[in-house]
């Protein structure tokens, strides 16, 4: 029997699995054209009300960054710098796929959010406001500011 602090979870072998076929996915021919329709259809399989807020942030960080593609990022909806070396700014993590209350739209290291010593890298998101989303377009540009 294997040892429970080796073996991983049926979410974690998921997790692992998504991101080996998103590196192959970046190899393709067109992998902008590619990732943008791999992040759409993840986007696409969530269930309401998780759609429609992946939805409105999607269209919210690339209107604010449009210098970011779409992509996934271990099955999630992520928005990364072009290129290669495409480094994930921000992402979104929707209620249902983790069973919690809330969704989460995070920031990778790779986003300029420092204040001090010490800022957030995650936010939680019940419901999406005209306020709400204007904190998140300011938050991404941010986040992409040089």
């Amino acid at each position: 029997m294997a040892d429970k602090k080796t073996t991983f979870s049926a979410a974690e072998r998921e997790a692992m699995r998504e991101r080996a076929r998103e590196l192959k996915l970046a190899k393709s021919a067109d992998s902008v054209a590619a990732n943008l329709a791999d992040c759409l259809a993840k986007i696409k399989d969530m269930p309401e009300p998780d759609r429609a807020i992946a939805t409105r942030i999607h269209d919210i960080v690339l209107k604010a960054a449009p210098e970011l593609v779409a992509k996934t990022w271990y099955g999630m909806p992520a928005y990364a710098t072009p290129g290669k070396e495409g480094k994930v700014i921000c992402f979104f993590q929707n209620a249902a796929k983790f069973k919690v209350r809330f969704h989460t739209l995070g920031f990778s290291e790779w986003a300029k959010l420092d204040d001090g010593a010490m800022w957030p890298t995650s936010y939680a998101l019940t419901k999406l406001t005209p306020k709400i989303e204007a904190q998140i377009k300011a938050l991404v540009k941010q986040a992409v500011s040089n």
